[in-house]
């Protein structure tokens, strides 16, 4: 007997894709945001260089704005990795943020445990998706989420129930995906964790400035 929920992801889908096509038509995309000048400092967290990005694989994500740089923590020496992939619109269906946990397996990287974490932040509390994930010796964790105009989530089956309801009420379905990612340190998982949740703090504020409102 085929269960409910085989037949209802195919069908919400199709309906996620027919309504923002539809909306398309009326859609008005916002100017896009300018991440060339992203503030150098975060807090205790200073750029340091910018990580490179593979062309096809930049090509396959379709982000109109992107970020991929790393940051580094005085006087501690800890590093983060900073991914934007911002998206001007989505009607076109392929233009959407691609899942980390699809892309982090597809480079090698094994999750250990995931779950979500609440961040209070000068701009409010944010709910993100939590990972710790390994890749030979190297063990890493992984904040992240989908920020819109109006919200922060962190579930991809929410972001996508949120982008119907925001197609309709907004006429816009811009959206960003931000990964935020510390490693571990004499097996610490727990100080890398609290390094990403620091800096995801302070980065969430700079991002609601940067992004169109």
């Amino acid at each position: 007997m085929t269960e409910p929920k085989t037949i209802l992801v195919p069908v919400f889908l199709a309906s996620q894709a027919l309504l923002v096509h539809w909306t398309g038509a009326f859609e008005r995309p916002p100017a896009m945001p300018d991440l060339a000048h992203f503030p150098s400092q975060i807090g205790p967290w200073q750029h340091v260089s910018d990580a490179p990005t593979d062309a096809a694989a930049e090509a396959q994500l379709g982000a109109d704005r992107m970020i991929n740089s790393m940051y580094m923590q005085q006087p501690h020496g800890e590093y983060a990795n900073l991914f934007v992939a911002w998206f001007q619109s989505q009607r076109a269906g392929t233009s959407q943020p691609h899942s980390p946990q699809v892309c982090l397996p597809a480079s090698g990287w094994v999750p250990e445990s995931n779950g979500t974490i609440d961040i209070e932040t000068s701009a409010g509390t944010i709910t993100v998706d939590r990972y710790v994930i390994a890749h030979g010796q190297e063990r890493a964790v992984v904040l992240y989420w989908y920020q819109t105009p109006r919200r922060v989530v962190a579930g991809e089956w929410e972001a996508k129930f949120w982008l119907m309801a925001d197609a309709i009420r907004d006429r816009r379905t811009d959206t960003s995906l931000v990964r935020v990612t510390t490693w571990v340190r004499n097996s610490d998982v727990s100080a890398a964790a609290k390094a990403a949740t620091g800096f995801s703090q302070r980065l969430y504020p700079l991002l609601r400035e940067t992004f169109p409102r």
